[in-house]
């Protein structure tokens, strides 16, 4: 018990400092508020800047200055961070300074207790770097680019144009999903039914050279046919990489055309559901 009330006593007096300080130094909390607002203005032309200067330069090096925003962001908060801290303590002269630094981070650690685990996920995000700027990735429901990497999380420029916000706590308990891990190319698989009496030997030699002959396939990936077998279809999936993974749906598109156009034209039969199933599936 003894022990107890001594955390009590010391807590108090942490906050009893901290409040008297900034009563005495009313404008130092004017000051933090516009030091923040500048720095993360500052921070936000940076990111339209070189977010700009991606999309001009080779493709090659798109992705590269991408991945390099988050880390500049991080390294500019780190330092204004530090400075802002240092400049209060040698501004509480009559304040102990362990008292000071203590009363910040508990009122900080209890007023942002969600952002401060958010703004921790987004560094430990950038240490193990399970995903990147410009990455495709899935987390929980959401798929979609890495087109964002803020202090509390990350936005996802999804199929549909949607952006979509995920704080980075949800990366402690959410599988994360990553289509191209920092490179320009990621795998597409395109999925055709044709009916269990087609000519599969004649189907792949009509699907395959679908992914050779795209001129944005990636020739040294060019891919491969997987076969397998569905009660009332055979199912074949194409794995071939474009150039660019941006291009993922425009370029699975024009796979389907085309391997439809073929398949019309070698008359490959169609599957179709017994009759049961199909009034199943209208129902």
């Amino acid at each position: 018990m003894a022990a107890s009330s001594d955390n009590v006593d010391t807590l108090t007096e942490v906050v009893t400092d901290f409040l008297l300080f900034f009563r005495d130094n009313i404008y130092l909390l004017f000051l933090s508020v516009f030091i923040f607002v500048v720095t993360y203005g500052v921070l936000s032309s940076i990111q339209r800047i070189a977010l700009n200067i991606s999309e001009r330069v080779p493709r090659r090096r798109r992705l590269l200055i991408k991945q390099l925003i988050p880390f500049l962001q991080g390294f500019i908060w780190f330092v204004v961070g530090i400075s802002w801290v240092a400049f209060l303590v040698q501004k509480a002269k009559n304040v102990d300074p362990s008292n000071l630094a203590a009363a910040l981070f508990l009122g900080l650690g209890f007023a942002f207790k969600d952002y401060v685990s958010s703004i921790v996920a987004g560094i430990v995000n950038l240490i193990e770097r399970p995903f990147r700027m410009g990455d495709r990735i899935q987390i929980g429901e959401h798929y979609g680019e890495v087109v964002n990497y803020g202090l509390r999380g990350l936005q996802l420029q999804t199929p549909d144009d949607n952006a979509v916000t995920i704080p980075h706590s949800a990366t402690w308990t959410d599988p994360i999903s990553n289509a191209n891990s920092g490179q320009l190319e990621a795998q597409v698989v395109t999925t055709f039914y044709v009916a269990h009496n087609a000519d599969i030997n004649l189907v792949i030699d009509i699907v395959y050279p679908a992914a050779c002959g795209g001129r944005d396939t990636q020739l040294e990936s060019a891919g491969e046919v997987m076969v397998s077998e569905e009660r009332w279809a055979t199912q074949l999936q194409l794995k071939a990489y474009p150039m660019d993974a941006r291009n993922e749906f425009v370029y699975k598109t024009d796979l389907v055309l085309r391997v439809k156009e073929a398949c019309k034209q070698q008359q490959i039969p169609y599957p179709q559901l017994p009759v049961a199933e199909s009034q199943l599936a209208e129902s």
